[in-house]
């Protein structure tokens, strides 16, 4: 080894110390600063300062009595009609439903009624609509076979626009495939 070769690797060696050693100075002092404009303050305790008192309890003969808790909303009368996938024929179960729906109906003349058709959200929009008016349809026939004058219903398909449970799997998509009743007068 030179002399030179010597001399520059021993100021190298030296000027990575230093290097180093204000890089380390650097860090502890950023982690010092940040230490203490982390630290909350404490809060301070008023000494000797007159306290606010309490007011003074309400004598037990002039408390009113808690107002009553408002009645619950009332059930909704109509039950929904579910559909199996990519169907519009009415299961036995949705059968029941609407039988039930008809009694209600004819019990009740004067309400006039909305059949709201609906889909899951598979297939193109297109094709959700029509299938949500197929069952829109077939619950109202349904309904009119049983004795629910035609007049009294009206259908509309929202096909997969207004899910009544949001999800991508057969756990929401059972409850989005239905005709919906709507009270419309």
């Amino acid at each position: 080894m030179t002399a030179k070769t010597r001399e520059l690797q021993g100021t190298q060696g030296a000027a990575s110390v230093a290097w180093r050693g204000s890089v380390l100075g650097s860090v502890l002092l950023m982690a010092g600063a940040l230490l203490l404009a982390g630290c909350p303050k404490k809060p301070e305790i008023a000494t000797g300062a007159p306290r606010a008192e309490a007011p003074a309890p309400v004598p037990e003969a002039k408390r009113e009595p808690a107002p009553a808790p408002a009645p619950a909303p009332a059930k909704e009368p109509l039950k929904d009609a579910f559909f199996d996938f990519d169907k519009a024929t009415l299961r036995d179960d949705a059968k029941k439903s609407l039988n039930e729906n008809i009694q209600w109906l004819k019990a009740n003349p004067a309400v006039q009624i909305r059949v709201e058709g609906h889909a899951d959200e598979r297939g193109t929009n297109e094709y959700n609509l029509a299938l949500g008016d197929r069952r829109a349809k077939a619950v109202r026939d349904y309904l009119v076979a049983g004795g629910v004058d035609a007049k009294r219903t009206s259908t509309i398909s929202y096909g997969e626009e207004r899910p009544f449970v949001q999800g991508h799997d057969e756990s929401a998509w059972k409850w989005n495939r239905r005709g919906h009743f709507v009270v419309v007068k």
